[in-house]
């Protein structure tokens, strides 16, 4: 499946829940990320478990969230989560494609003895 990612501004996080399950304790807080361009788009995105404290989602601040998307049905509806499984900040979106430096191979310690 193709990765998928969303870009934008986090404006709002929201409350952190948590409870009780058949497999133990869950917590999970979303945020709302706003998607620029002509007509901006507001995203909500959850994060689950321990992800909470490793993103360290902050308003205000520009981001990449790669997106796992499921839908399940209950009772006839469908409902579809945004859940997020890798956030990086602006000084690490795409630092290889855009460093040229970074995507050279140092071949100095290759053989030489090509038949052309």
């Amino acid at each position: 499946m193709e990765e998928l990612k969303v870009k934008g501004e986090v404006i709002e996080i929201l409350e952190e829940q948590s409870g009780q399950g058949k497999n133990g304790p869950w917590k999970k807080q979303d945020f709302i990320l706003e998607k620029p361009g002509k007509y901006p788009k507001k995203i909500c995105i959850t994060q689950w478990g321990d992800k909470i404290d490793q993103f360290n989602v902050q308003e205000g601040e520009e981001i990449t969230v790669y997106i796992d998307l499921q839908s399940r049905e209950y009772k006839g509806n469908w409902y579809t989560d945004v859940k997020a499984w890798k956030v990086e900040r602006g000084d690490e979106v795409g630092s290889q494609e855009n460093d040229p430096d970074k995507n050279v191979i140092d071949m100095s310690d290759m053989d030489h003895d090509v038949p052309f």
